[in-house]
């Protein structure tokens, strides 16, 4: 189209049409009469697909975890009565780095001072939780608005942006002579500022000097697509690599320079160990959060090592500890230019090689074969990640949340290839994200998805089981289950040494029941035997599975949190580490 000739348009097919001009495929929401002028234009305009959720946290944990695997930025929508409902996704994706172009159906504006029905100021709302907070006040300004909103949520920091619109918008008419997108911002991260390059050359130098150096990449890593050549300084420079939970698989987990997740979430002894012993920290695509610190715990007197902090946020670098070189830059493009530096430089650099597989080989192994007693009637978390390590594809993607769904498989889940196989939510941490996380994942991947949840978590989310079932993937969802809220529970007992914890435990459920009720093909896992063969069953089926298998509580086989095994140490209890 040329960008001169007007074209009379109503402000639902605009901003359709822009959506299209930016490249979505999908989007994820919930009906409600605000929307109802949209819908009506699309259902007759538009190839978009509209993932219709019963529930708007799950559209919004879906649009997370979609622009996550694609890429991309991914578009969320809720009508009014909805609005509040889409804060948790939109908050994880705000603190996780995520971009997502968040519309919100409205009244009339100022309606809401009449006390119109679902009104609310949406936009002081958001605007904490996203860059920015937009209004359509006409037509006329949508492919402006719509612009600036993708550029916004894909460039600097990546994060969501909300865009509020009054439902007369979708009605009213303009002639509009610029209909057109920015190809930049289609994708994320849309630029990649290089850090200064003398604070390059001077971490370059640190590096080189350094008799123990480690690096820490965060998701910052994965958002920047920058495994390839993190991998590349690593084995130049001959230095291990860590991960944070959310950055796990930023690199192959089986490399011999791979250290695997650190951090009080997933970090294993002998992890942990090294990163605290080294003497020299790079942290990468990091914001040195209390979980990937074991609560800033993990490095010891952080005035004893030498850190250098690359990020792409200015806030994070240097926040929690004292850097001698701080690089604010995109991740992929400043360790290029680190690359190229040093290869340049130091064009006959030799360093001893560094295999980390036999150590790591030997953690594993010691879990894996550490037999201890499980509580009566419950199977080993770690028997069941170890079975699915073995047989998990590599196009496979697998979505977890805290608790014991998300801490054995961040710890002994191995990612063979580097990307974003693993995802959980790390960054605010909330109950009932795996399931609606794999719905997202499984519109922007085409392998089998595999969400670990516990029953506190699915009880926020079992509405969509039929979402699942509707979409027609290869969709297994794994119910570790244990009748309690686990993760407060073990907290109380080993932190607050509180005998009987108050407000943790609920009534038992027949999960299988429930989702045979959706239709998923359904297992109940009760011996140690069965594990492989049902799994294997499960994921080579084309549909949607659900698997139940029952689990000791935080409390009864104490996980890979580091201040619970040091409380499960002092009292002989037992515990993974």
């Amino acid at each position: 189209m040329n960008r001169d000739t007007p074209t009379r348009m109503n402000g639902a097919q605009a901003i359709l049409r822009m959506l299209e001009l930016h490249g979505v495929k999908h989007v994820f929401g919930l009906p409600g009469e605000t929307t109802i002028g949209w819908y009506k234009e699309w259902r007759e305009q538009s190839s978009i697909k509209y993932v219709l959720t019963r529930d708007e946290r799950t559209a919004s944990y879906a649009a997370e975890a979609y622009s996550k695997v694609s890429g991309r930025p991914c578009v969320l929508e809720a009508p009014s009565p909805g609005v509040t409902h889409c804060t948790p996704g939109i908050t994880e994706a705000y603190l996780s780095s995520i971009p997502v172009i968040y519309f919100s159906s409205d009244i009339p504006m100022n309606q809401d001072k009449k006390h119109g029905l679902t009104g609310v100021d949406q936009t002081a709302l958001y605007r904490s939780i996203c860059k920015e907070s937009f209004v359509i006040n006409n037509t006329a300004e949508i492919p402006f608005i719509l612009r600036r909103a993708f550029r916004v949520a894909t460039s600097g920091r990546p994060a969501p942006v909300h865009i509020r619109v009054p439902i007369n918008i979708f009605h009213e008419e303009a002639e509009l002579a610029d209909l057109y997108a920015e190809p930049d911002y289609r994708c994320y991260p849309a630029h990649r500022p290089v850090a200064d390059h003398s604070q390059i050359k001077a971490a370059i130098d640190l590096l080189l000097t350094a008799k123990r150096p480690v690096i820490v990449c965060g998701q910052g890593g994965l958002i920047s697509r920058a495994s390839k050549v993190l991998l590349e300084l690593a084995e130049t420079l001959q230095i291990p690599v860590g991960t944070t939970t959310p950055g796990k698989g930023v690199i192959s987990e089986t490399h011999p320079l791979a250290l695997r997740v650190i951090g009080a979430r997933g970090g294993m002894e002998y992890s942990n160990n090294y990163v605290r012993d080294a003497d020299t920290v790079f942290f990468i695509g990091t914001n040195t959060d209390s979980a990937a610190t074991d609560h800033w715990k993990l490095y010891g007197n952080p005035f004893d090592k030498t850190f250098i902090h690359l990020d792409i946020a200015e806030a994070h670098v240097g926040n929690n500890f004292p850097v001698q070189v701080g690089l604010v830059g995109d991740a992929r493009a400043s360790l290029e230019y680190m690359v190229e530096l040093i290869r340049s430089d130091y064009p006959n650099l030799k360093r001893d090689k560094i295999d980390l597989n036999p150590i790591k080989q030997a953690a594993l192994n010691a879990v894996f074969s550490s037999n201890i007693p499980m509580p009566r009637g419950t199977i080993s978390p770690v028997t069941i990640t170890k079975a699915l390590d073995d047989i998990l594809p590599p196009n496979a993607i697998v979505t977890a949340e805290p608790g014991v769904s998300a801490i054995y498989p961040s710890a002994l889940l191995s990612v063979k290839e580097a990307g974003r196989r693993y995802l959980s939510n790390y960054s605010m941490g909330a109950l009932g994200y795996s399931v609606p996380a794999g719905l997202g994942a499984s519109h922007a991947s085409d392998g089998p998805i595999i969400s670990f949840t516990g029953d506190g978590s699915f009880g926020f989310v079992i509405g969509d089981l039929e979402t699942i079932r509707r979409s027609n993937k290869n969709f297994t969802v794994i119910l570790t289950r244990n009748d309690t809220f686990g993760w407060i529970r073990g907290e109380a007992i080993l932190l607050d040494e509180v005998d009987k914890p108050w407000a943790t435990d609920f009534g038992a459920v027949d999960y299988v029941k429930v989702a045979e009720g959706f239709g998923f093909r359904t297992a109940r896992i009760t011996s140690e035997d069965e594990i492989e063969t049902v799994l294997r069953d499960a994921i080579g089926h084309d549909g949607a599975n659900f698997i139940e298998i029952m689990v000791p509580s935080q409390d009864k086989i104490v996980p890979f949190v580091p201040s619970w095994v040091r409380v499960a140490r002092e009292k002989g209890l037992p515990h993974f580490y």
